[in-house]
């Protein structure tokens, strides 16, 4: 594989990850309810959420909540579980596609909820829901090029605006059946917060060491999903192959350094069964060893890896192999593998 596609690192644990979620539960059934005009008016099948895409529930912030104040409550108990001050932090990268405005970034507000010294970097990184791994691996090649100790990747999504917009729209009546389904994965999109600390495996003898990862790109793609607040539309089918298409072209390719093909778990970008069962069968991957979340959270973006992360770590044992891997529109894929 091309060098800078294919990384190895020796000296970066994972020393903890932790998640905020919202209070407010909001279902499939209760959305459907809202869009009850537009179902009628195009004639579609009640149940469409929960029976296309497997999500049965999303979470949404509650009255007094906030996606950068959940963001700092999983901060801080990321860096009090790794046992790690946060004067000692050397860098902040906020992953978060949600964001209340263009400047400043979203990752100054977060450095000063979590207290931390002025010398600690501190920066947003967009790469869609692909952005928490690419923080990690960013903030993994920091550590061991030297420049820093600790790092911080946290991760805040809010789906509420979006939301309220598009089903607004949908029950215009100049909508049809084809926008409808451009902007069903709006409709799946779930809230939540997450945060994982990272530092050198010589000093945190307990930690997860991060092995290291290959990403590919297939960027002739950039049109399938394209959203904001006002909106998010996308291509399903093209966007599914498309992006199965290069996991097994990175998967291929990656088989020549790395054997992914037992692993203890696979945690996966969780978008809906469809796209669950599509990579499971195009990987070839044992599905008991396959967490899933969406069928309670929906698709919480960047922070749906380290929330199934966080959900799952308890059936996790000492020397356990973990793949985190996703595709994020645009279209870009990412695999890294932990050492539990």
């Amino acid at each position: 594989m091309a060098g800078n596609a294919n990384t190895r690192f020796d000296n970066v644990s994972l020393l903890s990850v932790a998640s905020t979620l919202p209070s407010r539960v909001t279902t499939s059934a209760d959305i459907e309810t809202r869009l009850a005009a537009a179902f009628s008016r195009l004639d579609l099948p009640s149940g469409l959420l929960q029976r296309v895409a497997g999500v049965l529930e999303r979470r949404n912030w509650g009255p007094g909540e906030s996606s950068d104040d959940a963001t700092v409550s999983a901060g801080r108990r990321a860096l009090a579980e790794a046992g790690v001050d946060p004067s000692e932090v050397g860098l902040l990268i906020n992953t978060s596609v949600s964001r209340k405005h263009l400047e400043p970034s979203v990752a100054v507000r977060l450095h000063h909820g979590l207290d931390l010294p002025s010398s600690a970097v501190n920066f947003d990184v967009a790469n869609a829901c692909l952005g928490f791994v690419s923080g990690m691996n960013l903030a993994a090649s920091m550590i061991e090029s030297g420049q820093i100790r600790y790092a911080i990747v946290v991760n805040g999504e809010d789906a509420d605006e979006l939301q309220v917009n598009t089903i607004d729209r949908l029950l215009k009546q100049d909508s049809d059946r084809d926008g409808f389904m451009s902007e069903f994965a709006s409709l799946t999109l779930g809230s939540g917060s997450a945060a994982a600390v990272l530092g050198r495996t010589d000093e945190h003898p307990s930690g997860h060491p991060i092995l290291g990862g290959v990403t590919r790109a297939a960027t002739q793609f950039h049109d399938l999903c394209v959203g904001s607040v006002d909106g998010m539309f996308t291509d399903a089918k093209a966007l599914l192959k498309g992006g199965l298409d290069l996991v097994v072209s990175a998967w291929k390719e990656a088989s020549v350094e790395w054997d992914w093909s037992s692993m203890d778990m696979y945690v996966t970008h969780q978008v809906s069964s469809v796209h669950t069962n599509a990579i499971i069968k195009a990987a070839k991957l044992d599905r008991h060893r396959v967490p899933t979340t969406y069928p309670r959270f929906g698709n919480v973006g960047p922070a749906s890896i380290p929330i199934t992360l966080v959900e799952a770590q308890e059936t996790l044992n000492k020397g356990d192999r973990v793949l985190l891997m996703g595709v994020g529109s645009g279209l870009n894929t990412a695999m890294m593998e932990l050492a539990w």
